[in-house]
């Protein structure tokens, strides 16, 4: 026994580092070689670090103040706050090798998933690197975890300290939803998104309290129905037996499959949620300027998808690209699917992993004035205000892609944040800020050949298969290249009302596709009122909220196909073989068939032929109609996309796996159809 907790203490290596640096400390828990020590390229041999890096906060620094609760935590000492977060990183072993570049990752539930995305592979490059893309041109890539409430086996955690008033418990209420896909005895009071529990969530501190309740309903829209209190109680199966539980809800007859079930409870111990801003801000700050940081680098990049996208603008809303001293953190910022959301990362029992979705996630603090990098007024408040006033007042503006597929068009009102929040016209944006609008793609990429998904997220059609894993590439290496040397990325390219491309909800006009349900809304922002004093102290006393007034709800138009007409457009739109929507609606089978399904498009292949297009009554050309084979349909798919690689939105190394895929694409959808 102590010759394992001997190796234990020498595997677990602790370096302390300058307090100016507000990293105290890193626990280096395991080093080893990617690969077994393969080369990659010029940058070399690369490690995997895996440990722990520990923060301490002064509560009187200007750039803390924000931090909500940060004065009463409980582990308050001398002024200061310790918080520590898991961290992994992947970088040359040579530093001078690398690039000098971090792409430092807000990891999603405390999932990391950017390698896999970019050079597939696995996430951490332990047994496959996939091309090794970021390896191969010197990047060091860095998850550091921010979320307190990250649930599951290897998710990368904020450690953070609760707060109580003069050492006395806070308690609050809080609220969660679930819209299930089959029928359930007992849901978890916890998050769940994609078949999973994405934030393990507060438990339940009084549960025979008057304000624990639980409504049902048919829509975010909908009005909501008290459940009886003596029909349901806050329980577990284990075993066969109903065991009280504290993060369980048990209702008698089960929940049903299509409806919105809401809670609210009475909930203690608020944890300090807001320090996982500063722990992205002071790690990117120590990685650039501790002179023996386990990572060095020149450049930090902030990169978050959906959830950290939104944790990145709200990060810049709330003022933390400051560092304690003033130096700007995140050199760059590549925020991708956040649409016009920020989120609960900053409040009173602040909530990470809520969202804001079609039927689950409803009326949270996501969507929230303001929308614009640039300051907007809001036509019903009169309130004024920008993503990025703070950062400008301190002169830490860093370099910004805002990108999105169609589905946050539809989904997270993505069009406020171009713009005025009156809808009447496209609003300026500032010349450090790229929004990029990648048509026809969805939350997440779906599989090819096209499927449709699963469970929670079963919709009608087949999903939208068109990948982002070019788009991420070409957009890394852009910012790199703009922050480095000032190389101007790609132009903004967005719908927009000036030109028709961005059209109110009505007027949007969709081909009418037999067999294919319609829409009948889009997801909007509101006004929303969680009691007095809560955008001020970030504590929400009304749950749930006071719905007001919607901003406008704006998509983008679409053409004769059904195609969206503006945006970054593969060739997949532009020498088309299919209609790629920016909605997919819920199947039969999971309920609420008339709801859109979270984070999906759908994909509708063109008939094949005009006999196949008189029989099925579609308005769209067929494909013997657009192509008069195989060679044309490759020819212009290819002069398109040597277009996209000329204007710097794909890379000319990645254009053979490309075209690839454009011959499978062709294959897919001229087979002839099955005999029935």
């Amino acid at each position: 026994m102590r010759l394992v907790r001997s190796l234990f203490l020498i595997a677990l290596l602790i370096v302390a580092w300058p307090a100016c640096a507000r990293v105290t400390r890193v626990e280096v828990k395991s080093r080893t070689p990617v690969l077994g020590g393969k080369e990659f390229g010029a940058a070399g041999v690369y490690e995997r670090v895996v440990g722990r890096v520990y923060f301490s906060l002064p509560v009187a620094n200007l750039h803390n103040r924000g931090i909500v609760d940060l004065a009463n935590a409980v582990n308050l000492k001398v002024g200061e706050v310790e918080f520590s977060a898991d961290f992994m990183a992947l970088r040359p072993v040579d530093a001078d090798k690398g690039n000098g570049s971090m792409i430092l990752e807000v990891p999603n539930r405390g999932l990391s998933r950017i390698v896999a995305l970019v050079d597939g592979g696995d996430w951490n490059a332990e047994k496959e690197a996939g091309d090794a893309w970021l390896l191969r041109n010197g990047y060091t890539v860095v998850a550091l975890g921010w979320q307190w409430d990250a649930e599951g086996d290897g998710a990368l955690r904020l450690y953070a300290p609760v707060a109580k008033l003069q050492g006395k418990t806070i308690t609050g209420l809080l609220r969660g939803d679930i819209m299930p896909s089959k029928p359930m005895d007992e849901i978890p009071l916890g998050h769940w998104t994609l078949g999973r529990i994405g934030g393990s969530e507060y438990p339940v501190s009084a549960a025979d309290d008057p304000r624990d309740v639980l409504t049902v309903r048919d829509s975010r829209t909908a009005e909501r129905a008290t459940i009886p209190r003596a029909q349901w109680r806050f329980a577990h199966t284990v075993s066969g037996r109903l065991e009280p539980s504290d993060r369980f809800i048990h209702l008698d007859g089960g929940f049903k499959p299509g409806k919105i079930y809401e809670y609210v409870y009475v909930v203690a111990d608020p944890v300090v949620a807001g320090g996982g801003f500063a722990a992205i801000r002071d790690f990117a700050s120590y990685a650039k300027h501790a002179p023996d940081a386990i990572t060095p680098v020149q450049r930090v990049f902030g990169e978050g998808i959906s959830q950290n996208g939104r944790f990145l603008r709200d990060f810049l809303y709330e003022g933390f690209n400051a560092d304690e001293e003033g130096k700007i953190a995140l050199d760059g910022v590549l925020a991708h699917v956040a649409g016009a959301g920020r989120g609960s990362f900053n409040y009173r029992f602040a909530q990470p992993s809520r969202d804001a979705q079609p039927t689950s996630s409803v009326y949270f603090p996501t969507d929230i004035f303001p929308f614009t990098d640039e300051p907007e007024k809001d036509p019903v408040t009169g309130a004024t205000g920008g993503l990025l006033d703070k950062a400008v007042v301190q002169k830490v503006v860093p370099k910004i892609f805002f990108s999105n597929t169609s589905f946050e068009y539809w989904g997270r009102a993505a069009a406020l944040i171009h713009t005025s929040a009156d809808g009447k016209q496209d609003a300026a944006i500032s010349p450090n800020v790229r929004i990029y609008h990648f048509t026809g793609l969805q939350h997440f990429s779906g599989p090819f050949p096209p499927a449709k998904g699963a469970g929670d997220i079963l919709g009608q059609e087949p999903q939208s298969p068109l990948p982002i894993k070019y788009f991420w590439r070409a957009m890394i290496r852009n910012m790199d290249a703009w922050v480095r040397n000032g190389t101007p990325p790609p132009v903004s390219r967005y719908p927009r009302i000036d030109d028709g491309t961005l059209v109110p909800f009505k007027l949007y006009a969709p081909p009418r596709i037999p067999g294919v349900a319609q829409p009948h809304e889009a997801s909007e922002a509101l006004h929303l009122d969680y009691g007095p004093g809560w955008q001020e102290k970030r504590i929400l006393t009304l749950q749930p909220p006071k719905a007001g007034a919607a901003f406008p709800v704006m998509v983008p138009q679409v053409d004769l196909d059904g195609n969206e007409t503006d945006g970054v457009r593969l060739p997949e739109i532009t020498v088309p073989l299919a209609t790629y929507t920016a909605w997919n609606l819920r199947d039969p089978s999971i309920g609420a068939p008339d709801q859109r399904v979270a984070f999906e498009a759908s994909y509708l292949p063109f008939p094949r032929t005009p006999a196949d297009r008189e029989k099925t009554k579609d308005p769209r050309m067929s494909i013997a109609e657009r192509y008069r084979n195989r060679f044309e349909y490759l020819t212009r798919y290819s002069a398109a996309l040597d277009a996209l690689v000329k204007e710097n939105w794909i890379l000319e190394e990645d254009r053979v796996l490309i075209m690839q895929r454009a011959e499978e694409e062709w294959e897919l959808a001229t087979a002839p159809s099955p005999a029935k």
